[in-house]
């Protein structure tokens, strides 16, 4: 993504495609191994409103730092799980600019792997706590409560409302720039 204005303006450009390695949404993402390459993470308030704190990841039911089944700790008693029904949380990946690995996802039924690669400072991961069959996916697979799960590379949500956050004003004369690369393979 690139943009440039004339005119100072909040730009926080991402994508959000949802991911199924296994089916293409006919069965839940639950048994997708995932490991997100982040020490931190933005925790969020009961409405989804990230706090502005940059919080370890270690030892928490969040930390993806080894490759962990998504399913294995989403229902754990854990008031930021319990916020948002599951993971919807930005991963904090370090200094913006440079191409990095963010995440890579695995399915062990079809051998997929996903790698996210990107330069912005965050990467959000959603697993489809609120889907609800109202989204029809490849081949007219319905896309259930937890049937994708999306990694969307950006800067943190709220980042004009927490002067801490890395900033998302673009100004006259500057460039944005943000490259997410989803690569797959097989295993």
């Amino acid at each position: 993504f690139t943009a440039t204005t004339d005119a100072p303006t909040i730009c926080n450009l991402t994508q959000h495609t949802y991911f199924n390695l296994a089916d293409a949404g006919a069965s839940n993402i639950l048994d997708h191994e995932l490991q997100i390459f982040a020490d931190k993470f933005t925790p969020v308030t009961a409405d989804l409103i990230p706090t502005g704190e940059l919080r370890p990841l270690r030892g928490s039911p969040l930390d993806f730092s080894t490759p962990t089944k998504i399913g294995v700790r989403i229902n754990a008693d854990d008031e930021q799980l319990k916020n948002c029904r599951g993971y919807d949380h930005n991963y904090v990946l370090g200094v913006p600019g440079k191409l990095k690995l963010a995440a890579r996802a695995f399915d062990a039924v079809s051998g997929r792997v996903l790698e996210t690669e990107t330069t912005a400072p965050g990467v959000q991961f959603y697993a489809g706590n609120f889907l609800d069959g109202s989204i029809t996916g490849k081949a007219g697979h319905v896309f259930k409560f937890r049937h994708g799960f999306c990694l969307e590379p950006q800067h943190f949500p709220d980042s004009p409302n927490q002067p801490n956050f890395p900033s998302v004003v673009l100004r006259p004369g500057e460039t944005y720039q943000n490259t997410i690369v989803y690569r797959f393979s097989v295993r």
